[in-house]
């Protein structure tokens, strides 16, 4: 098992939407992962005054294969020293404050995301882009700062692909699409309705559809063919645009693109050094 990390992250998230016995074992799993890690199904089960069915059941909700990996995961969350809680800005707070608990924030969201990112979930979503006619990404608020980052990502590698942060333009546009196609609906909480909207408008066209948001079934996630996840960590008070999600969104467009950089290398330097010519066209005309 190559991934192995991020069981009480997720858990984290998921346990306020977990059915009531389900529910149990994850609130004693996060009050006592050192030695829920030790136990059967069946002595969690016991220990939490539900049953070992329940134990089973939350591990399938939770998206793992069985309770072995959910205690593999958590046991590993438990070896990594570098684990922190998100960082509030306090009224009239040192400047030195902020750079640290800002750049810590940031580290921990990047780790997360890391950690709750399935391989092989990256590995349909890459072979699905690289083998689309067209690549379509659609975001709302802060989410369309990712899908245009992506948009002008893939652009430099001879994709044909566009993003939109109008609603009807992008309904539009999806309309006129079909199975060679794709399209990638972002959104942190995976409940942004037109996001939702639009992505089962294109299974509607028989589009594929991949999703970009937090861990957990969702709106979003639900018209999606493959679920990509970032982290399921709740945002600080002050989240200054949705600092941590924004930033985890990125974190996935760039693994993304890398991930079909490497697989076609060769394509993608030709596409690199073409665009770095054209621009640097530009600015020796300035």
């Amino acid at each position: 098992m190559t991934h192995v990390k991020g069981g009480l992250i997720i858990l984290k998230e998921m346990v306020n939407s977990l059915p009531p016995s389900e529910k149990k074992i994850a609130e004693f799993i996060l009050e006592n992962p050192e030695e829920a890690i030790l136990m059967t199904a069946l002595t969690l089960g016991e220990r939490s005054q539900t049953s070992s069915a329940a134990v089973i059941r939350l591990s399938k909700s939770l998206g793992f294969k069985g309770f072995q990996e959910l205690k593999i995961r958590v046991a590993s969350d438990l070896q990594d020293q570098s684990v922190n809680e998100y960082r509030d800005i306090e009224p009239n707070e040192k400047f030195r404050n902020i750079i640290d608990k800002v750049t810590s924030n940031t580290i921990q969201t990047l780790k997360e995301t890391v950690d709750i990112l399935s391989e092989k979930k990256l590995q349909k979503a890459v072979k699905v882009l690289s083998e689309s006619k067209t690549i379509i990404f659609v975001g709302f608020g802060a989410s369309y700062i990712a899908a245009k980052d992506a948009e002008q990502k893939f652009l430099r590698i001879d994709k044909n692909v566009y993003s939109f942060s109008d609603v009807h333009i992008a309904a539009t546009s999806i309309a006129n699409r079909g199975p060679e196609d794709v399209v990638v609906g972002i959104s942190f909480s995976g409940n942004t309705t037109d996001v939702a909207k639009l992505l089962e408008l294109a299974q509607q066209k028989n589009v594929k559809t991949i999703s970009i948001t937090k861990y957990g079934s969702s709106k979003v996630s639900e018209y999606s063919d493959i679920q990509l996840h970032t982290s399921a960590t709740k945002e600080a008070t002050f989240r200054s645009g949705a600092t941590s999600s924004r930033i985890a969104q990125l974190h996935m467009i760039d693994i993304l693109f890398m991930c079909l950089a490497s697989m076609e290398y060769e394509n993608t330097i030709k596409h690199l050094d073409e665009t770095r010519e054209a621009v640097s066209f530009l600015k020796d005309n300035y």
